[in-house]
């Protein structure tokens, strides 16, 4: 079992910044690939950045690409998201999920998934 737990949300205006940290407890984090996730008011949860077991490789949907960064801490059992240059349709909320067999944008296929953080980006 895997325990995550995320923090970092809040308001912030067009422009600006957040960063985003899921901790992990009760299994080495390692052992997992590591995504963030969005849902708007309304909206489908949708798949925002992923990264393997081992941060070599990561994973960005179109909307974030270029503005939103995805990191891992293997040792200290953290991940994550760095986001730039925020827009009012970021505005969600920001969950993290763990993935025992590999990197996808396939929501099904997360095993666990922390309670989520709000992040809202005002105009």
């Amino acid at each position: 079992q895997v325990r995550l737990v995320e923090s970092g949300g809040g308001l912030v205006q067009t422009g600006g910044s957040l960063r985003l940290s899921c901790a992990a407890s009760g299994r080495t984090l390692s052992n997992y690939a590591m995504g963030w996730f969005r849902q708007a008011p309304g909206a489908e949860r949708e798949f925002v950045a992923g990264i393997t077991r081992s941060g070599s490789s990561t994973d960005y949907a179109d909307s974030v690409k270029g503005r939103f960064t995805i990191s891992r801490d293997n040792a200290k059992n953290t991940v994550d998201l760095q986001m730039n240059s925020l827009k009012p349709e970021d505005t969600a909320v920001y969950y993290c999920a763990a993935n025992r067999l590999r990197l996808t944008r396939r929501r099904s296929e997360y095993d666990y998934w922390g309670q989520g953080t709000q992040v809202t980006v005002s105009s």
